[in-house]
């Protein structure tokens, strides 16, 4: 009988995503007893089990393979479906990172098995899990008992913290083989553009600029405040559309949807759009110099002005509190 929890934990260039991690802290939350294993799939990747170990798994099944020094569908896929074999859990968790939802709905169909994606709350229903899904924007709510023998489930970042145990837990570590016979497409190369060294859906601590920053050459008053803040850098589709910024730093309903404790907007009116990837955020400041602006309904604090004036300011006190 299906029993306990495996959860996926994505890693990228040599380090497993902060996501990831909370996605298995909540697992053993969750697992009332139960054993949780975490999967980590790559190549030359056990030595990441130390750093899971300190979430407090009961075992780690590590898939080391060359074929897995770059992520592909089928590769991955084929990975994952072999653990959720070997291990019969009741339920697999997951990040709802990019990499996830390529993945995770995959196996899910593969396995016939209940899928329920950006997972803002799990709780227990008796002896299975009831989760919730923003929908329509974050204006409802659904909620889902999950039945299937087996069922997917990724969380939102940044809504579940992560649970790192005091020393001395030593999970056991399994080698898990996975045999691909055959990978139709696969990753040759890689050519990554200049990104922030943050990940944007990931971020505690977003700046976000929109056309209230009136051009491209702007940018440099909100990355000094990124800077000071040790924050992301975000923008809303508007800029984006206009070619001021890639589309990597877009928040909103086409872009990314973000849940960081502080969130900073800058000359951002409030499209819907734009609300709908950030109005989870735990504090949002506004800065807009149109008083009637939608965005300062959702905001926490507000601050009518002008961003190339308050921002500035900002940035300097925030300096000299700093030093």
């Amino acid at each position: 009988m299906a029993s306990g929890i495996l959860v996926f934990l994505e890693q990228r260039n040599g380090a497993i995503r902060k996501a990831s991690l909370e996605a298995l802290s909540e697992a053993r939350r969750q697992a009332n007893g139960k054993e949780v294993t975490a999967l980590i799939i790559g190549e030359n990747v056990k030595a990441l089990s130390a750093v899971a170990n300190k979430c407090k798994p009961t075992k780690i099944l590590v898939a080391d393979n060359a074929q897995f020094a770059n992520y592909s569908t089928e590769g991955y896929a084929a990975a994952l479906t072999t653990a959720v074999k070997t291990v019969d859990p009741q339920y697999v968790f997951a990040a709802n990172t990019s990499m996830a939802k390529d993945l995770i709905p995959r196996v899910a169909a593969r396995l016939d098995a209940a899928c329920v994606t950006d997972v803002s709350e799990i709780r227990p229903a008796g002896d299975k899990l009831e989760v919730v899904h923003p929908m329509y924007s974050g204006k409802t709510r659904g909620i889902f008992e999950l039945k299937s023998n087996v069922s997917f489930i990724t969380t939102r970042p940044n809504i579940f913290a992560v649970q790192e145990a005091e020393n001395g837990h030593h999970a056991e570590i399994v080698d898990l083989p996975v045999t691909v016979d055959k990978i139709r497409a696969k990753v040759t190369a890689v050519h990554a553009s200049e990104g922030q060294k943050i990940e944007l859906s990931e971020a505690s601590v977003i700046v976000a600029g929109g056309r209230g920053i009136k051009g491209p050459e702007n940018w440099n008053i909100l990355e000094n405040l990124c800077g000071t803040l040790g924050a992301a850098l975000g923008a809303s589709r508007a800029v984006v559309d206009a070619g001021w910024i890639d589309h990597q730093h877009q928040v909103g309903q086409t872009g990314k949807v973000v849940s960081p404790q502080l969130y900073i907007a800058c000359g951002i009116s409030g499209a819907i759009q734009h609300l709908a990837g950030m109005s989870s955020s735990k504090v949002i400041v506004a800065i807009n110099k149109d008083a009637e602006a939608p965005i300062f309904k959702h905001a926490t604090y507000g601050i009518v002005g002008d961003v190339f004036e308050v921002v500035p300011k900002l940035t300097e006190e925030l300096k000299k509190q700093n030093s």
